[in-house]
Parts: structure tokens; C-alpha cells; sequence
């Protein structure tokens, strides 16, 4: 009994022993006023590092609390849904008594982001391609047509507007200040599950998906969960800031895993400004073409960096050419953003429009060198049966090929077509009807009815002339 009572009394004093060293060396007393859930405690420091409860910059760990961020943005996310309207009898009855209705079709889904307490609304070219209609549902249900601003393909940005007041917005956020490891929220409708919020970090910045579709991209790269439908939702920051439209999975099921992309606020805004000002997104260039550094090109020129843009040539006339840039130079900083590969570039050039200045920062037989550089106009038109963007080809690009007049591909826009044969090529005639700019194969297909076949004579970059019979 003795012996039992001496074991109660060690356990008791183990006990208490623990919890009072417990109490010492993990405790931490927390302030009075400041939320315990969010303090954030550093083992290296004797004190408690406490982050206040409103945000000042990112968030990280398991502490972050997303339900403010969550709350401003939901009802900022709308259901978009892409409908045909087809015309016409529908029964025998009706075309023998000359009956005429109409019949909806949904043909497809997303998500839209609205940007202006006025209705104004953005989301992605591809969920309102081909729409005959176009139904906007807000998170409180209520259901609005809306008509089309303006799109741009190659960005995947459409602008739509619907008649409504007093709507809540998302505000736009700085995407190039966003940083890898920071908290992100997708909003959107995912499989028709409407206010779906998920939550991730920035994986990537000025990820191109695609480099050899001569389709330069920059996207921010997420881990927060994207699902067919979240196309043309938000992507926010923990503030819930707007810092990109979701537009794409990387997927061989079609559905999340683990990979997804979103077009940076900067350039999203830009598209809409410009839409709403000009009627279409005007393109500033520096007048370069290059790629990113890599490894054989550090070996084969010697190069005395691993990172930046290697200029390879340089358009006539251009900005770039005035402002004295030459083949060889390399790329490494444009205004405060820092150049690691081309879609660093690119991307950064698609928030400019034509005149604006930028400073580039180049490396020249290993010298840092500094050059103020105005953007030039870059004129395109899109050919879209064939699927091809072309631009006003120089005097040199002429010369070079021994051709007097002519457009070049710019790029190519289906995966079906050769890119790597294609770009570069010139357009000598349409039609049999010479062309020499961008604005003469405008003309051409402006009176040229949609069904005729397209016959274009070009010259690749070997010289050959060749004529193809689109049908």
C-alpha cells in the first residue's frame, strides 16, 4: 500500500513536472488586444512574433486566413453562359402554317469578373466565342444579357457589359509585384458550381506554356484548384485584389491536376482600357527578335550570363533599332522588372501601348549598358480561316527574300499549322491582288465573302514561291 501511494505521488509530481516545463518552453503569452489566431511564432526568438489581423503584405503558413478575402470577392464573380439561339419552325405544323420560334442551346460555360460597380465585366475570349447570346447570372441570382465590348483572341480576353448599378466589383491588383509562395483564391463556377472558392499560392510567374508556338505568353502559374467552367474567374491575392483571370489547365483528363494559369491583372487591364478607348488592343513593341539564354547559346558565343534576352535581330525602324540595340545585346532589365527569359519580356511589353518609353538594361561584350527606348505601333490582322496573324514586313525582310512588296506571318494560331515553317514567310498576294501592308489585306477581306476560297501566294524564307488554295 505504501509502495502504491509512493508511485501516486511520483506520477502526480511527473505530471506536474511536465506541464510546468510545457508552460516554459513552448507557451508564449500573447499581447492583450491582438488575436491569438494570428500569432505566428518563430522557435529561433524567446517572443512571440504577432502579425496583425489587418493585411500589410503576403501571408504564409497554415495561419493565413482567407474568409475577408473571400467575402469581398465572391459576389465580384459571375456565371457566364454562352447560348445559341437558333430561328426557325420547329415542327411540321409550323412550316406549313409559317410558324416561326426560337430555340436556346447552351453551348458552353464560365466565369466572368465584374470590374466596375457600372456592369462592366471580364472573361475569357473563349467562353463567349460564337455565342448568339450571351446570360450573366450574379451570385445573388439574378440573371442579365449581356452584350460583347470587345475581345482579343490571342490574349483570351473578352470585355462585356450588362445593364446593372450599383454592383460589387473586384479592384485591380499589381501582378507584377506578386511573389512566388503567395496565397491566391480562384473564384469561380467550376462544373456549374456556382462561388466556388479555392485557395493556392503563385507557383510561376511569366510562364509560357508553349514556347515554340510563336505565341509569346506570360502567366502566373497557381496550385489553387481550376476546374473546367473557372474559365474567365479571379484570381485574387490574400486583400482580394484581382491579380489574374483564370484561363487554362494543364490537364490529360481535363480536369485539375495540379497545374493551372492565369492571365496577369496588368495585362488583363490594359486589354480593357484599350478596348473601351480604342475599339482594340493596341500592341507596343521594342522591334526585337530573340529568345531566351540557354545553354548552347552561352557555349557557342561565350556568353558571360545565364540569364536574359539574346537579341537576334533587329527591326528596321523600330524602337529598338533607333534607340541603338543590336544583334549580340542582352536583355536583362526593363524599367524595374527583372529579365530572366522572353516571356519575362513579352509580358511586361503587353501592359505597354505604342509610344510609351521604356528603359532597357543590356549586357554588350559583357558591359551593362542603359538605353531609353519608345515603343512602335504593331500593326496585325488576323486571317481567321486561316488561322494566321500578319504584319507589315520591312524593307530588309524585302530585300532579303527579293520581293518588292509583301506581309509577313507573324504568327500562327492552330496547332494544325507549321509554325516553325510558316512564321517569317511572306504574303506576296491574296487573291491574286498584290498586297503590301496590313491594312491592303484588310480591304481584301472586308468585300470578300466568307465562303469563297482563299488563294495566297507566298515566298518562305528559302526564297521559293509557292501559291495555297485555302477552302
Amino acid at each position: 500500500m505504501k509502495n502504491l501511494s509512493k508511485l501516486l505521488i511520483v506520477s502526480i509530481l511527473g505530471g506536474a513536472l511536465t506541464l510546468g516545463s510545457y508552460k516554459i518552453f513552448f507557451e508564449q503569452e500573447v499581447p492583450s488586444g491582438l488575436p491569438p489566431v494570428a500569432s505566428n511564432t518563430n522557435p529561433s526568438n524567446s517572443t512571440a512574433q504577432v502579425i496583425p489581423a489587418s493585411y500589410t503584405g503576403n501571408v504564409y503558413g497554415t495561419n493565413a486566413d482567407f474568409t475577408e478575402a473571400a467575402e469581398k470577392t465572391v459576389n465580384g464573380v459571375v456565371h457566364v453562359k454562352n447560348v445559341a439561339v437558333f430561328k426557325g419552325p420547329r415542327t411540321m405544323r409550323d412550316l406549313i402554317y409559317g410558324n416561326n420560334s426560337s430555340e436556346k442551346a447552351l453551348q458552353g460555360a464560365g466565369s466572368g469578373v465584374i470590374i466596375s460597380p457600372d456592369g462592366y465585366i471580364v472573361t475569357n475570349n473563349h467562353v463567349i466565342k460564337g455565342a448568339s447570346e450571351i446570360e450573366v447570372t450574379l451570385n445573388n441570382n439574378k440573371t442579365y444579357t449581356a452584350e460583347v465590348v470587345g475581345a482579343d483572341e490571342i490574349s483570351d480576353i473578352a470585355l462585356l457589359k450588362i445593364d446593372a448599378e450599383g454592383l460589387d466589383y473586384i479592384p485591380f491588383g499589381d501582378s507584377d509585384n506578386v511573389k512566388l509562395g503567395e496565397w491566391v483564391l480562384a473564384v469561380g463556377n467550376p462544373f456549374n458550381l456556382k462561388s466556388t472558392v479555392t485557395a493556392g499560392i503563385i507557383s510561376a510567374t511569366a510562364r509560357d506554356l508553349n514556347t515554340y508556338d510563336a505565341t509569346p505568353q506570360s502567366f502566373i502559374q497557381t496550385d489553387a484548384a481550376i476546374n473546367p467552367g473557372n474559365s474567365g474567374g479571379a484570381l485574387v491575392n490574400i486583400n482580394g485584389e484581382l491579380v489574374g483571370i483564370n484561363t487554362a489547365i494543364t490537364s490529360q483528363t481535363g480536369s485539375y491536376v495540379g497545374y493551372a494559369f492565369a492571365v496577369p491583372s496588368n495585362n488583363t487591364r490594359k486589354i480593357v482600357e484599350d478596348i473601351m478607348e480604342f475599339g482594340d488592343v493596341q500592341k507596343g513593341i521594342l522591334g526585337i527578335r530573340g529568345g531566351s539564354v540557354n545553354q548552347e547559346s552561352i557555349e557557342e558565343l561565350n556568353l558571360q550570363t545565364s540569364q536574359g534576352v539574346l537579341v537576334a535581330e533587329v527591326t528596321e525602324g523600330s524602337g529598338a533599332d533607333k534607340a541603338g540595340l543590336k544583334p549580340g545585346d542582352i536583355i536583362r532589365r526593363i524599367d524595374d522588372i527583372n529579365i530572366t527569359k522572353f516571356s519575362d519580356l513579352t509580358g511586361y511589353i503587353f501592359t505597354k501601348r505604342p509610344q510609351d518609353k521604356v528603359l532597357v538594361t543590356y549586357l554588350r561584350d559583357g558591359n551593362e549598358k542603359k538605353v531609353r527606348v519608345t515603343l512602335t505601333k504593331f500593326e496585325t490582322y488576323i486571317i481567321e480561316p486561316i488561322k494566321i496573324e500578319i504584319t507589315n514586313a520591312s524593307e530588309k525582310e524585302l530585300a532579303a527574300l527579293k520581293v518588292e512588296n509583301g506581309v509577313k506571318i507573324h504568327r500562327t494560331l492552330s496547332p494544325q499549322l507549321p509554325a516553325k515553317e510558316l512564321v517569317g514567310t511572306i504574303i506576296t498576294a491574296i487573291d491574286n491582288k498584290n498586297v503590301s501592308s496590313v491594312s491592303d489585306v484588310e480591304r481584301i477581306f472586308r468585300s470578300k465573302h466568307p465562303s469563297e476560297d482563299i488563294v495566297i501566294t507566298i515566298v518562305d524564307r528559302n526564297g521559293q514561291k509557292q501559291r495555297i488554295v485555302w477552302r
